[in-house]
């Protein structure tokens, strides 16, 4: 077999084997096939794109290239929810308290964020103490005996994946359905979870840009899964706006413990809720809307608050943080993002809004970047919402005075206000099953 004919082969609009596809993944995984002709058969997949088996074997490829995590010593059902990443996107840490409040086992890895997405791995490290590396041996440990662990992705999850990305981004060819959905499947197979549910974000603050390509992106991505033998849905979720009124680590933790009190802002706890919801119908907990009332009385009750402070005292955190959240370092300088004329605000560009965090330090353009955990923006006003001239829109916080203005001129250009209010779009766009 050689690489020269599989890339000419998919160059002309022909069905890879899953012969080829193995062997094209094993060579990117051992190094054998040069960095070339892996770009140019993802250039040849950009162009020509791949039947739906193509994807399903090409994702279990990359799902096959490293470690598979062994959940066999895990007591019950599993599930897990995967988000494709935005701004100001805390619903792990008030999800998973929830689903784990019933039982149900949530052995979650998560990711760091990279550019205007965060992650949840970042915030949990905003939480003095908390570790998000447990050996294989306390992780089963901690999910038996209390049903939640959030830990970060090992360096030897779908290591094909690794490099696959590396060079997608510097060929202009990550936007590519297939090579997408075998790049997130793959690692999240790997983690061997009984159910999974999917947050595909839509919009200015996402990825996926449009609601028809996180559809088919949802459907490519279901039926691999099921494919796996998992059970699977998926939910098209709004990110043309920022998520909740925080963005940053330590600020977003502290809206997720307030959402989990019951007093978060309805478009986080509403997402959160029906997330929540088809996380426990998936494991038997009854049909969606009898999940969402579950998932609303652990918050009333407290059981998905006391789920958080019991896991995050397990995992060497400060349990008194969540109890007591004014105890999160502040950051040293404020600012006000303040309205220059009166109006609605039209539009309010997720993306941009996750840059200015970026800018103020909440976030990394590399991998090895440091975080200032205390860094971020607190929303005052949002899409929607009528703001007077001289109004706070925003208020910016950092340790560097000096990044307030370049973050401020990307929320000047990213905040449209118009004499019209905008039509309000839905929360949850639709859910594939």
């Amino acid at each position: 077999m050689r690489m020269y004919d599989i890339i000419k082969k998919k160059r002309d609009g022909g069905e890879l084997t899953t012969a080829e596809i193995n062997y094209f993944i094993g060579g990117v995984t051992d190094g054998s096939i040069p960095d070339y002709q892996i770009s140019a058969l993802c250039m040849a997949i950009y162009f020509r794109g791949m039947t739906d088996r193509e994807t399903c074997d090409l994702t279990f490829a990359v799902r096959d290239s490293g470690e598979k995590v062994d959940f066999s010593a895990v007591h019950g059902i599993r599930v897990d929810k995967h988000s494709t990443g935005g701004v100001g996107d805390k619903t792990s840490l008030v999800v998973a308290p929830i689903v784990a409040s019933y039982g149900i086992k949530v052995a979650k890895m998560s990711g760091r964020g990279l550019g205007h997405t965060g992650g949840t791995v970042d915030k949990l490290e905003a939480i003095d103490g908390f570790r998000t590396t447990l050996s294989d041996a306390e992780f089963i440990e901690q999910v038996n005996r209390i049903g939640l662990a959030i830990v970060g992705q090992s360096k030897q999850f779908a290591p094909a994946d690794k490099k696959l990305y590396a060079l997608r981004d510097v060929t202009a060819t990550v936007d590519s359905m297939p090579l997408i959905a075998a790049s997130i499947m793959g690692k999240k197979l790997a983690a061997d979870d009984d159910c999974i549910v999917l947050d595909v974000k839509t919009g200015s603050g996402s990825f996926m840009k449009t609601v028809d390509e996180s559809r088919e992106l949802a459907r490519i991505m279901v039926d691999i899964g099921k494919n796996a033998g998992k059970k699977m849905v998926a939910l098209i979720t709004n990110m043309d706006r920022p998520l909740g009124y925080a963005i940053g680590n330590s600020l977003e933790v502290i809206e997720a413990v307030e959402t989990l009190r019951g007093k978060g802002p309805d478009d986080l706890t509403g997402v959160c809720i029906t997330l929540a919801a088809h996380m426990l119908s998936l494991a038997g907990k009854g049909t969606p809307d009898e999940c969402e009332a579950l998932a609303r009385k652990a918050i009333v009750d407290g059981s998905a608050l006391n789920k958080l402070i019991e896991t995050v005292k397990a995992q060497g955190g400060d349990p008194k943080l969540i109890e007591h959240t004014e105890g999160f370092a502040k950051a040293k300088y404020s600012h006000a993002f303040k309205s220059r004329v009166s109006g609605y605000i039209r539009r309010a560009d997720a993306e941009a809004y996750g840059l200015a965090s970026l800018a103020l330090g909440a976030g990394r353009n590399k991998v090895e970047d440091a975080i200032d955990y205390s860094a971020g923006i607190v929303l005052k006003k949002k899409t929607g919402d009528y703001v007077h001239e001289g109004e706070d829109i925003a208020v910016l916080y950092s340790n560097s005075q000096s990044s307030f203005e370049a973050a401020e001129e990307r929320l000047l250009s990213a905040t449209e206000i118009s004499d019209a209010a905008p039509e309000k779009e839905p929360l949850i766009y639709d859910i594939i099953k």
